[in-house]
């Protein structure tokens, strides 16, 4: 979070009075290839009595009691579209809007109470008073579900080299994104749900200008959420999910002169 306090701050300082000083606008557009990394899902429960065990067996679970499973996540996709200025001494900044998608892969290694309960009876979570025949780890280990980013960032970025064809630049970004999750391993419904939550990026990339008017660019992005609290809907509690992701696009900006 300090991390995001100092982008916003440093954001907010270039972005006063930019358009008055703005040279040349652009718009541009790109497609990313998002590494969507892992979550370690952690929250607490309600009071609620568990189904069997396995054992024939039930366990009365106490309010506030810590559980919770890592998510692996496929590679995803995004896009971007972002409109901005340019300015004489290197800077520019603009707004983006973002979308990302990555699937999940696998959930492992539930806990409950601080132990692992891998090896229960899925009917322990399921609620079911009968056993199901399969552990819990066999259940979450399908995966199933996704995790969707919409975004808008405030970017100011600075252009190395800025009258030469080939621009080297970083850049950063704070802004909102509308986080959603879904999470239905073996097709049980756990998690879906979304939220607003304020977003930071930190980019750098390079630029080649085709012509007076085009630029074609590669750019590495990290970007990250505060974490998503949804409501788990197999049993009473809530869940704290990461959102962090590595994004390697290219795309295209066209300037108005």
């Amino acid at each position: 979070m300090k991390i995001g306090k100092l982008l916003a701050c440093l954001c907010a300082t270039a972005l006063i009075g930019a358009p008055a000083y703005a040279q040349e606008w652009y718009v541009s557009g790109s497609v990313s290839y998002a590494n969507q990394s892992d979550s370690d899902n952690s929250g607490t429960t309600g009071a609620f009595t568990t189904g069997n065990l396995g054992d024939g067996t039930t366990l009365d679970v106490a309010a506030g009691t810590p559980y919770g499973w890592n998510t692996e996540f496929d590679n995803g996709s995004g896009f971007n579209a972002e409109a901005g200025a340019r300015y004489g001494n290197g800077l520019r900044s603009g707004v983006e809007i973002s979308y990302t998608k990555a699937d999940v892969e696998t959930h492992t290694g539930v806990t409950l109470g601080g132990g692992s309960i891998d090896a229960l009876d899925a009917a322990s979570i399921a609620g079911s008073p009968t056993p199901l025949g399969a552990s819990v780890a066999a259940i979450v280990a399908d995966g199933r579900g996704d995790i969707t980013s919409t975004s808008v960032f405030a970017n100011v970025y600075y252009d190395f080299n800025s009258a030469s064809a080939w621009q080297p630049y970083v850049g950063a970004g704070i802004g909102l994104s509308d986080v959603n999750v879904k999470y239905n391993p073996s097709g049980v419904d756990v998690i879906d749900g979304g939220e607003t939550k304020f977003a930071y990026q930190v980019k750098a990339g390079l630029t080649w200008r085709v012509n007076e008017t085009w630029d074609v660019f590669g750019e590495y992005a990290y970007r990250a959420t505060d974490d998503v609290e949804l409501d788990n809907d197999l049993f009473p509690g809530t869940l704290n999910i990461e959102n962090q992701q590595n994004l390697l696009s290219i795309g295209a900006r066209y300037r108005f002169g």
